[in-house]
């Protein structure tokens, strides 16, 4: 038996070797087959059908995408690199099924769901590329039991949930890549056991806490990089242990305290970026050290202590990246020495002194900006020696000098600021034909001469701005071939002349500023052409003639600023067009005639100014559906209507509804409206007129004071009915009056207390005249009859009232308009619009006075009592 045993046992093992290994090599072939095609039959039909015009035929090793070795066992599956763009999940693929898989890569697809458990069945996986796909959820734990693997990357996916401390078993890893998810939680802070990696990709996730010290203890490290992300805390010096660094980048984040004096210990970086974080302290002077150093941005943080002149060490450097800091002191001369400089970016700090101007060694330089400094003195002028120069901008400085005689040929220029300096020079020497330029700014210098036709031949400039400047001469015709010309900022030159119709072809205008010159002439009917306009400022020039009708073309208008010309006829209704129109000024003008009706159509207007001109008649009804105007001022006009029912007209200050004809409102400082039963019993009275001539010659003055004594004369005559209460009639003429009888009287009162003649400002054979201001703002002259004739008007006060009604209508030029009338026992009194510069008699007896008003004046005053006395 023992004999026969012993060699049955060994045929017996030899038979299931044999038996096994037969049915191993036969059948995983097929299960790999049966596998990827069951996973097809689980996606949507429309990517099963895209891999059924790949996977053809019986030997899977021969379909797109999938590599196998001699035994016909696939290592490698590819679906990343043939812009398949496959939808499914990977949940009913069978890992488990392909033993000899090294390298799965599905990158760059539209895979969704999570990522399943099972792949930790790929034993020996060394390469797992998952990233540009959609997969969400939690990265599975069973991740760490890849121990094979050297890449990892899941990036750009929707991956949530905290990093895994399984991943931590993954200790062959090479690179690693989570970046671009939504991750959070902290760093594992035992990262350190990783100590094979050489790439750590974390950035654009949401991960908090702090940077872990073991960071240092990955000597292999080549590239960190945690940008965009919430951690906070300092930066650990162990990160300076960290040799072999070339990139690190832990921008925007939140750390605080100092930049670590080891990080002067990576000699090897090249590109060091920590911008966008609170850190704090000086930028140390070991940063010096760092020889290698291609780019260093350490821009939006709080640095203060200045630039160290170490900087000057960082031959190599390209980029230096410094602005929206605290750094005080001044730019370093030493910055000269980096001769491999493209781009240097202080401006936003608090820099101060000279702009060295060994800057004019960077003949690499390509971008220079120092905006929002100290800085004085005058710019390098060879700033553009290399002919690289594509932005400076020194903006808001207190720079002197000229502009850099450089800039003139600088034909690489696309964006130039040198706004908010003292710079000086003529414009038309300093600059000269730029293909590229896109933008230019040198408004508040001191800048003077003519602009240049050259401007016109810029074919991509969008922007334009040099108010504030002393420019002078006109504008080229020639500017209306920048064609893509946006923005025309020349406000507040000496330009002169007439706009040049030519800039009605810069049809892509949409802000034109040419306020505060001294143009003349008309404004160009070419402007309706500017359809993309949406700011037109020309106030303050010396345009004549209408409003072009063509404005009303300027759909996207919504400022519209024409204050302070001398443009004449009316306002032309195509306004009421520019359905955006929020601001309108036409104030400072001699417009005439009245509010076009159409205005009412103007619903986003928010800022309505018509002050100042000689508009008359009624504002229009439908200025009631203006809902949204918040300011409003048509003084000093001749309206003659209630004003609106509007809380932007109710809300008005006096000044701004003050020196109409006839505008009257319940609500203002502004006499009441008289209801239109009294107006019309007043008209049908056919009542006679009391008028109080402004300025009134010697001869005038007499023949209207003995007017008013033979108008008294006949109320005496007049037979009058039983008188109703005392109260009664009071209250009566103040409703005609439109005051509240008892509080104006009251104020009056007050204002002159009590007639003192500290407030008499004249006097005559009918009484004195105070000056009286009262509460609502209004001042006003108050006629204060005497004894004898304040007891005619109360004794015949009926027939008198219908006077008043009739006074109060009268609406003319060269008559002192009347507010009222105050009846009372102790004293009555009349009341009117005040004229400031007093009487007729009070000019003449004034020597200096009486010389200017020579006598090419006085018969205009004589013609204006002709005129009052024939209404």
């Amino acid at each position: 038996m023992p004999s026969f045993s012993i060699p049955f046992k060994l045929i017996i093992f030899f038979l299931f070797f044999a038996s096994s290994h037969a049915f191993s090599s036969k059948t995983i072939p097929s299960r790999e087959a049966e596998a990827l095609l069951k996973w097809k039959a689980g996606l949507p039909t429309s990517t099963q059908t895209l891999l059924s015009s790949l996977w053809g035929g019986g030997n899977h090793c021969n379909w797109t995408g999938i590599n196998c070795n001699n035994a016909r066992s696939v290592t490698k599956m590819i679906l990343g690199e043939y812009e398949l763009k496959l939808r499914g999940t990977l949940h009913n693929l069978n890992f488990f099924s392909f033993p000899s898989l090294i390298w799965l890569q599905l990158r760059n697809n539209s895979l969704y769901g999570s990522i399943p458990s099972h792949i930790g069945n790929i034993s020996n996986l060394n390469f797992l590329d998952l990233s540009y796909n959609n997969f969400s959820r939690d990265i599975p734990l069973e991740i760490g039991l890849l121990k094979s693997l050297s890449t990892l990357s899941l990036r750009y996916n929707s991956i949530s949930g905290s990093i895994p401390r399984e991943i931590l078993n993954l200790t062959k890893l090479h690179d690693l890549d989570l970046s671009h998810n939504h991750i959070f939680g902290s760093i594992p802070s035992d990262i350190g056991r990783l100590n094979s990696l050489s790439m750590l990709f974390l950035n654009q996730n949401h991960l908090t806490g702090t940077i872990p010290i073991s960071i240092g203890d990955l000597q292999n490290l080549s590239q960190f990089v945690l940008v965009d992300n919430r951690l906070n805390g300092s930066i650990p010096k162990e990160i300076g242990m960290i040799r072999s660094l070339g990139l690190l980048d832990l921008s925007n984040n939140h750390l605080t305290g100092p930049i670590p004096n080891e990080i002067g210990n990576l000699s090897n970086i090249n590109y060091l970026y920590l911008w966008c974080n609170n850190l704090s302290g000086s930028i140390p002077s070991e940063i010096g050290m760092l020889k290698s150093l291609f780019e260093l941005q350490l821009s939006n943080n709080s640095l203060t202590g200045g630039i160290p002149d170490s900087i000057g060490n960082l031959t190599n450097l390209e980029n230096l990246v410094l602005h929206f800091n605290g750094l005080p002191g001044s730019i370093p001369a030493s910055m000269g020495n980096l001769h491999n400089l493209s781009i240097l970016k202080v401006f936003e700090n608090s820099l101060s002194g000279l702009v060295p101007q060994t800057l004019n060694n960077l003949t690499h330089l390509q971008i220079l900006q120092v905006s929002y400094n100290h800085l004085n003195g005058s710019l390098p002028d060879n700033v553009c020696l290399g002919g690289l120069l594509t932005h400076i901008a020194a903006s808001n400085n207190n720079l002197t000098g000229l502009i850099p005689s450089s800039l003139r040929n600088c034909t690489s220029l696309y964006r130039v600021r040198l706004e908010g300096n003292h710079l000086t020079g003529n414009i038309s020497e300093a600059f000269g034909i730029y293909p590229h330029l896109n933008f230019i700014s040198l408004s508040n210098n001191n800048i003077f001469g003519e602009l240049s036709p050259n401007w016109g031949q810029c074919h991509n400039l969008t922007s334009l701005q040099i108010s504030n400047n002393n420019i002078s001469g006109r504008i080229p015709f020639q500017l209306g071939h920048a064609t893509q010309l946006q923005e025309l900022h020349l406000s507040w030159n000496h330009l002169n002349g007439e706009i040049p119709k030519e800039l009605g072809k810069l049809t892509m205008m949409n802000r034109l500023f040419l306020s505060g010159n001294q143009f003349s002439g008309k404004i160009p009917s070419e402007i309706g052409l500017l359809s993309q306009l949406e700011q037109l400022d020309l106030a303050s020039n010396n345009f004549s003639g209408p409003i072009p009708d063509d404005l009303g073309n300027c759909f996207k208008l919504f400022n519209l600023n024409l204050t302070n010309n001398n443009l004449k006829e009316s306002i032309p209704s195509s306004i009421s067009y520019i359905n955006a129109l929020e601001s309108l000024d036409l104030s400072q003008n001699s417009l005439i005639g009245g509010i076009p009706q159409q205005f009412g159509k103007l619903q986003s207007l928010e800022v309505l100014n018509l002050s100042h001109n000689i508009l008359n008649g009624s504002i229009p009804e439908a200025f009631n559906d203006l809902r949204g105007l918040r300011f409003v001022n048509i003084s000093f006009n001749q309206f003659e209507c209630p004003i609106p029912n509007l809380k932007a007209f109710h809300e008005a200050s006096f000044d701004s509804l003050r020196n109409n004809k006839g505008l009257c409102s319940n609500a203002t400082g502004l006499m009441a409206c008289v209801p239109s039963f009294l107006a019309n019993h007043g008209h049908g009275k056919g009542t006679k007129v009391i008028i109080s001539v402004m300025l009134p010659l010697f001869g005038g003055l007499l023949l209207l004071f003995l007017l008013v004594r033979s108008f008294f004369t006949s109320c005496k005559k007049t037979q009058t009915k039983e008188s109703k209460p005392r109260e009664e009639q009071q209250g009566y003429i103040y409703t005609v009056l439109g005051f509240n009888g008892r509080i104006l009287h009251d104020n009056i009162i007050e204002a002159t207390e009590d007639f003192s003649s500290d407030y008499c400002i004249g006097s005559g054979g009918y009484g004195s005249v105070y000056k009286a201001a009262l509460p609502t703002g209004q001042v006003v002259a108050v006629k204060k009859l005497h004894q004898s004739e304040d007891n005619v008007l109360i004794n015949n006060l009926k027939s008198f009232e219908s006077e008043i009604i009739a006074l109060l209508e009268i609406r003319h030029y060269n008559i002192v308009q009347m507010y009222g009338f105050c009846s009372h026992p102790k004293h009555s009194f009349l009341v009117y619009e005040l004229v400031e510069r007093g009487s007729l008699r009070m000019l003449l007896s004034n020597n200096e006075q009486a010389k200017e008003f020579d006598w090419k004046k006085r018969p205009n005053v004589v013609k204006g009592l002709a005129k009052a006395a024939h209404m």
